[in-house]
């Protein structure tokens, strides 16, 4: 496969192992992230063969801070694709400062798309987004479904898929977007429920479940979000969405209760129950009949696959994990 793209948020877990998957289809690749590269834990894409990596280019780039730089570097390296995974991404977190998220995922995202409209070597830019917009769930929703954002996370993701809605209307701006169940695999932040818990286990701390983990998510592997993305990215029609899920519905609770049995701890001695977040949304399902149909999509690794390949990923890389930290640090 021949072609470019560039991927923005490239240091995030989608992104990376994005990138580590368009370098595996043959795609030169520029990747974009406000901070410098972490660890090479993190990064999938540096995993692979040094052959395969000469095909990736990273930069720093802020879209706050460094719009002009970033719009340069896209002009001189022309991609036909554009895939975005830049947001501030966490939502208790959000209820502090919301003006971050704000600043971010909204104002930034308005500015770089009205550069990046009038760009004629851009065929597709794919907005990754998040089924938070849509609120809790009752039953299966499939990408019709009203928004209803609990959180200022989510208000401020829906307000930017609205804005991409009328630069579609008008301007035929060629966006598509794609909301993914919760993603997992090797190459985690370790602040996220299945690397934590796996490190918690490990390092013997207790794991903090809020709620008791009642809320009911579906984990689908990062290998089969890449996948639906980039076939999203370059055979989806400009203007449509499409969920990436798996069929598969577990409580938050049911998932460490998984992961104890696969390392054969005592989930009573591994969790404690603490007060939930603010306004945590108490399920999420969705249905992904449209990406299987249209674009010939399956997600094909089960949980329990990807949990013990998770795992793996933690017994390879465990000196330099537990060096780092479990918590999340907000960075404005």
């Amino acid at each position: 496969m021949n072609g470019k793209i560039a991927i923005l948020g490239s240091n995030s877990f989608s992104g990376a192992s994005f990138a580590r998957y368009c370098l595996e289809q043959g795609l030169d690749v520029l990747g974009a992230s406000r901070s410098d590269e972490p660890a090479r834990c993190f990064l999938p894409y540096r995993w692979l063969p040094a052959k395969r990596q000469k095909k990736f280019r990273f930069l720093r780039a802020d879209l706050n801070h460094d719009l002009d730089g970033l719009m340069t570097a896209l002009d001189a390296f022309k991609p036909s694709w554009v895939v975005n995974f830049a947001a501030q991404g966490m939502v208790a977190q959000s209820w502090l400062h919301p003006e971050h998220w704000y600043r971010t995922n909204v104002l930034a995202n308005v500015l770089f798309h009205d550069r990046l409209r009038t760009k004629s070597w851009l065929e597709k830019y794919v907005h990754i987004g998040t089924p938070e917009v849509y609120g809790s769930t009752q039953g299966l929703i499939d990408e019709r479904a009203p928004f209803n954002p609990t959180t200022p996370y989510a208000a401020s993701r829906a307000a930017c898929d609205l804005h991409l809605r009328t630069f579609f209307g008008q301007y035929k701006f060629p966006v598509t977007w794609t909301r993914a169940a919760n993603v997992y695999g090797p190459g985690q932040q370790l602040y996220r429920i299945i690397p934590r818990t796996i490190l918690s286990i490990k390092l013997g701390q207790k794991l903090q479940l809020h709620g008791g983990g009642h809320s009911i998510r579906s984990f689908i592997h990062i290998d089969d979000v890449a996948v639906g993305t980039l076939a999203v990215a370059q055979h989806a029609p400009a203007g449509e969405c499409y969920h990436l899920s798996t069929s598969r519905f577990v409580s938050i609770r049911e998932l460490v209760e998984l992961i104890c049995r696969e390392m054969k701890a005592d989930f009573k001695q591994v969790a404690e129950v603490t007060a939930d977040r603010p306004g945590k949304d108490a399920a999420y399902q969705l249905h992904c009949d449209k990406a299987r149909q249209e674009l010939s999509w399956r997600d094909t690794v089960d949980l329990e696959t990807g949990i013990r390949a998770t795992l793996a990923w933690v017994e390879t890389h465990f000196d330099e994990l537990k060096q780092q930290p479990l918590d999340y640090h907000h960075k404005p």
